[in-house]
């Protein structure tokens, strides 16, 4: 088995490997008499409640434990490679890639493009199954991995295999079907461009999905991003306020059958792709727990919602002060919105909010997650700020205070004289970062456009 050990770089405090002796260091050499393959093989070989772990000291010597613990009680082993094997890089050539469309100079990890089942399971990442083979997904159902979140785009076969660039892309109905009909839960992602998915596509697409539900949880449709790096690439337009609106209309007809036949309304429409078609965000109710909300859906509302909930039950001081707010264009009027609910509970408050024009990437894009520092010094620059400048956490790379063009936050509060405050997305931490009640944590969040290498696994 030599060559498939694995290096431990952490032992959890409490856990069983520290009770046993296991230390940083050691290599993990099997399982129950199975090399461990990758983080997948761990996982589903060490749930078991009786296990025998065989481990290898530095200098060679050999300790073999025999082990009865409650089944899924994790061993307490942490390793220095998140997936303990290569990331899996995406070989398909999307017509609508975001990453194709960055500038040329940023962080080299920002240029790395995953597409990896075990990333899906593991972080939640969607995946085309372009590189996925019959013998891959026998192992997912094996070890029953789920959900497993699928990039669709489309269900016509010959169409993906043009939209992903790839002659393995064709297949998706049968390889989804495969996992469906197995259990394994799934759940879909649609990017939609003008012109070559929508319309009757689109409907079709739906459908297609819907009838793989139960199993097929979810379905999330977005507008295609673009930027103005997009010299050599594949002609796309933009998506027109009429063209939301009819994708609306088609995911509103998807949306009362499913009710109607299944419970759910199954699929869901991003809040960029609502806001574009100049309609109002559909009530809490309706996004029947946020199931597509990494995809973002529902985000304006959750936050709307999570403000308006501690608003009621806060007992409010009176501060005297001045907080600046920086969000994307598309969620200023919302922040605006609920920067008055605040003021209005918080007497003596001040707050600014500035909606950020994206020069880096293109006045098309507007979500924050994508606003960058030079762009916010550029617009903020001279401003009376006050007290504290507050940014979303999801404008930042994860576990550091970095922006996509390496902006640091301390380059901000430098620039713009004044401090800046990461508040994370949640109503509690919108609310007492603009009070200064409280200082919440910052949880990390999974980047929507950033993936990594085997260089630094902590961002992705």
């Amino acid at each position: 088995m030599r060559g498939t050990e694995k290096k431990i770089e952490r032992i959890v405090p409490g856990s069983i490997a520290e009770e046993l002796g296991i230390e940083p260091g050691d290599l993990l050499v099997s399982i129950n008499d199975r090399p461990v393959g990758d983080i997948l093989d761990y996982h589903f070989l060490s749930q078991n409640s009786e296990l025998v772990v065989l481990t290898r000291k530095a200098d060679g010597e050999e300790w073999e434990f025999t082990i009865e613990k409650d089944e899924d009680e994790d061993l307490g082993l942490e390793f220095s490679e998140g997936l303990l094997d290569e990331y899996r890089h995406c070989s398909n050539k999307c017509i609508f890639c975001f990453i194709d469309q960055l500038p040329k100079g940023l962080r080299r990890t920002l240029y790395f493009k995953d597409d990896d089942t075990r990333l899906s399971f593991i972080q939640g990442n969607y995946v085309t199954l372009t590189n996925v083979s019959d013998a891959d997904l026998k192992r997912v159902i094996e070890y029953r991995l789920s959900p497993i979140n699928v990039s669709v785009h489309t269900t016509d076969e010959d169409l993906r295999k043009r939209m992903l660039g790839s002659r393995f892309a064709g297949d998706i109905m049968r390889k989804m079907k495969m996992l469906a009909d197995a259990g394994i839960s799934l759940n879909a992602q649609i990017v939609l461009c003008r012109g070559i998915n929508d319309g009757e596509q689109l409907d079709r697409t739906l459908n297609d999905l819907s009838s793989l539900s139960p199993q097929m949880e979810s379905a999330a449709v977005v507008p295609v991003g673009l930027t103005r790096y997009r010299e050599g690439l594949y002609p796309l337009e933009a998506l027109t306020k009429e063209d939301a609106a009819a994708a609306l209309l088609q995911i509103g007809r998807v949306q009362e059958r499913m009710l109607e036949t299944k419970g759910t309304r199954f699929v869901y429409a991003s809040d960029e792709l609502i806001l574009l078609a100049g309609a109002e965000l559909p009530s809490e109710e309706e996004y029947e727990g946020y199931p597509q909300l990494e995809n973002g859906v529902g985000m304006l509302r959750l936050l709307i919602e999570e403000v308006r909930f501690y608003l009621e039950e806060a007992v409010p001081s009176d501060p005297e002060r001045t907080v600046s707010i920086a969000t994307g264009m598309l969620a200023k009027p919302f922040i605006e919105e609920l920067a008055l609910a605040v003021s209005r509970k918080y007497k003596g408050l001040t707050i600014k909010v500035y909606g950020i024009r994206n020069k880096f990437f293109g006045s098309s894009i507007t979500v924050s997650g994508l606003v960058t520092g030079q762009d916010i010094i550029s617009e903020l620059k001279g401003e009376d700020l006050g007290e504290r400048l507050l940014i979303p956490v999801n404008m930042l790379r994860i576990g550091e205070k970095v922006f996509l063009d390496d902006v640091t936050t301390d380059d901000l509060e430098r620039e713009l004289n004044t401090e800046v405050f990461v508040t994370d997305n949640d109503g509690y931490s919108f609310v007492t970062a603009i009070t200064g009640d409280v200082k919440p944590p910052i949880n990390d969040r999974r980047q929507l456009y950033e993936q990594t290498d085997s260089s630094n696994r902590r961002e992705t």
